[in-house]
């Protein structure tokens, strides 16, 4: 009677549901030994990116390179046995294959004995990346065609050497012989590359400024593992699509005003033509000196005058959106920002914190003496078109809904924590907050609930879940008290017309200053479920100007900011192009990042640039999956089948041969 009263009904039904994957107290045993034997593997390597902003070369060529990780994986490999020139050769070879490949047998007369040697070599780096993992993980990401051939170069080890040496030198001459030397080569370069990173972190702002953010989408979903913390700018991306119409909008003009017209164009298929004939119409006659696009934004079919005339057009109808979602949420407290209710049509000004400014532009057709945010019948086509554009479009609902499968607003892993940019705290520190969805939540809870609603905003069946979900989108991407954003203000309307520098200011939150106490931050570490004594905050989101002597590591390396500027945009003002980080089982480094050139170039002058690394901590013994959040996980594991056994042999659960 003891042993039946252990478990309760529904860890009963538990354990049989476990007991369909484990019939057997052997079979419960088998898998005890395998997870036994992971626990004590080394950790897999992390790689941290973030604020890519659509500047898909930049972040391919650091996927390929792993922030110098294929480097150092090629040096633990050789050693001293190869000169460093060879060893560049080697990773060269590894980033990008096929070039590599073109370029160097365009050299050789007789190929094949490179092709053996550069085989033989590939292997043994991919023997030493594959050391983290078990064998049917690394199994797992073989390219099924040499999949047997790829296992036999990989099981080669030191001890069996001698016995083995010519069976291997068969396999890599057969290899060669039979003209598939070309293929293996690509095919172990790609292997090294999916081993060198166990895991990577993308730290949001994914999209926009630069150009081409669905070819980063679509690496993205390709990569074998990816976590995603959501960035404004996402966000946005994500609200459009789940048919909010402000961020359809602001979507629209941010392509317009940052030269990102074919992202929106010919990567998702949205039409503009809709929007150019209501802006011809309405702005025929108007300059749009304001609104001219910058150098390089073009489309065949749009010359610049008919994209600022767009871009006018969308910049007001965006405005009236914004404001009518400020006056569905008096909690969002931002009424200072239903500017539009403050221009005087008629002297051609507008009063800001109690100061009249004289504006840019003075012809604003559409705006109502009554309410300012009431869209005409021709704003409202226009956007009502978009928005169906946006819904239609299979790609960005592909990349859309892989951002919600794959994505969060916040993550604790292995101690550290992990979000885009801000978290709402008062002056002295404290968690601010918030009144959302009934509530007034802080902290976690915020994070959780704010996620909660972009999630109905896109999955919801409730038209007013939905809705309410959308215009919470709109706040992340520009509120305030934003986990996204962190600034009292985004002075869209100012920067477009109102010639004062001192009303285009978007003043930071307190967190920006606090995050350099480490105190603060170990209050922060702690109040998340963090590590507040070995973790670390993770950020991207505001750039660091290294040129103005900024530095990413703040409050004594406790909080690291990775936004280096990837996208070329910020690259004058940060002085790098981004920085990444790289967690292995020894330490976690910093990486800054030159601006990327071109890989033919690379190629042809035999130039890899490396980033330059910096040791953020190491680890005082070697890091095992046992200590991480997947080691705690099998844990768990261990101790259900252990209960599985434990039923077994009392007779709760029968064993099934």
């Amino acid at each position: 009677m003891a042993s039946h009263a252990r478990y309760s009904g529904q860890e009963l039904r538990l354990l049989q549901l476990l007991s369909a994957r484990f019939p057997t107290t052997t079979a419960a045993h088998i898998e005890m030994i395998n997870l036994s034997a992971i626990l004590a593997l080394p950790k897999g390597t992390d790689h941290y990116i973030s604020d890519i902003h659509g500047a898909y070369e930049q972040f391919d060529h650091i996927l390929r390179h792993a922030s110098g990780a294929v480097r150092r994986k090629i040096a633990q490999t050789f050693g001293d046995e190869l000169a460093a020139p060879e060893q560049l050769e080697l990773a060269m070879l590894i980033y990008y294959p096929e070039q590599k490949l073109r370029h160097v047998l365009a050299t050789l007369a007789d190929p094949a004995p490179w092709m053996a040697q550069t085989i033989a070599r590939l292997a043994r780096v991919a023997r030493t990346a594959a050391q983290k993992y078990t064998r049917s993980k690394v199994r797992k990401r073989l390219d099924p065609r040499l999949a047997y051939i790829l296992e036999e170069l990989l099981s080669e080890s030191q001890a069996d050497h001698t016995q083995k040496e010519q069976y291997y030198r068969s396999i890599v001459e057969t290899i060669v012989a039979l003209g598939e030397g070309e293929a293996v080569i690509s095919t172990l370069a790609d292997l090294i590359r999916t081993l060198v990173v166990d895991h990577l972190y993308i730290l949001g702002d994914i999209y926009d400024r630069g150009p081409a953010a669905e070819r980063v989408m679509d690496a993205l979903m390709a990569h074998h593992s990816v976590t995603i913390l959501w960035g404004n700018h996402d966000i946005s991306w994500m609200g459009a699509a789940a048919g909010c119409e402000a961020l359809v909008a602001n979507v629209v003009r941010l392509a317009m005003r940052y030269a990102t017209l074919e992202t929106l164009v010919d990567g998702y298929g949205i039409c503009l033509r809709s929007l150019a004939r209501f802006a011809d119409e309405l702005y025929g006659d108007d300059p749009c000196a304001r609104f001219r696009p910058r150098a390089g934004t073009s489309l065949e079919e749009f010359d610049p005058a008919t994209i600022a005339r767009m871009h006018k057009a969308i910049a007001v109808i965006q405005l009236k959106l914004e404001a009518q979602i400020i006056r569905r949420h008096p909690e969002y407290a931002m009424d200072d920002r239903l500017l539009l209710d403050r221009v005087n049509l008629a002297a051609g000004t507008i009063v800001l914190d109690g100061t009249t400014h004289p504006l840019l532009d003075t012809r604003w057709p559409t705006l109502d003496d009554g309410d300012r945010s009431a869209l005409s019948a021709g704003e409202a086509e226009v956007i009502a078109d978009l928005r169906e554009q946006f819904a239609r479009s299979r790609r960005l609902r592909e990349h859309v809904r892989f951002l919600y499968s794959y994505g969060a607003m916040a993550l604790v892993r292995d101690g550290n924590l992990l979000f885009h940019g801000y978290l709402p705290v008062d002056e002295q520190g404290e968690l601010l907050a918030l009144p959302l969805g009934g509530e007034h939540l802080a902290g976690p809870a915020l994070m959780e609930r704010f996620e909660q609603l972009a999630r109905e905003a896109f999955f919801g069946h409730h038209p007013q879940a939905r809705q309410a979900g959308q215009d919470a989108m709109w706040y992340l991407w520009c509120g305030p008290q934003s986990p996204l954003f962190g600034r009292s203000r985004m002075t869209t309307f100012e920067r477009y017309v109102v010639a004062d520098p001192a009303t285009h200011e978007e003043p930071k939150g307190p967190y920006y200053t606090l995050r350099h106490d480490e105190a603060f931050c170990q209050r922060v570490l702690a109040a998340f479920g963090a590590d507040p004594e070995l973790g670390r905050i993770i950020n991207g989101h505001t750039p660091v100007k290294v040129r103005k002597g900024e530095r990413p590591l703040l409050a004594g390396g406790r909080l690291i900011v990775i936004d280096g500027g990837m996208s070329e945009a910020y690259q004058p003002v940060t002085g790098i192009a981004g920085y990444t980080l790289i967690g292995n089982s020894h330490e976690l480094l910093l990486a800054a990042h030159e601006p990327f050139t071109d890989t033919a170039t690379m190629i042809r002058e035999g130039s890899d640039p490396t980033p330059h690394t910096e040791r953020v901590t190491a680890y005082p013994t070697r890091r095992l999956i046992a200590d991480t959040d997947i080691g705690a996980m099998l844990r768990g594991q261990l101790e259900d089948l252990r209960k599985l056994v434990e039923a077994y042999r009392s007779g709760r659960l029968v064993e099934r041969a």
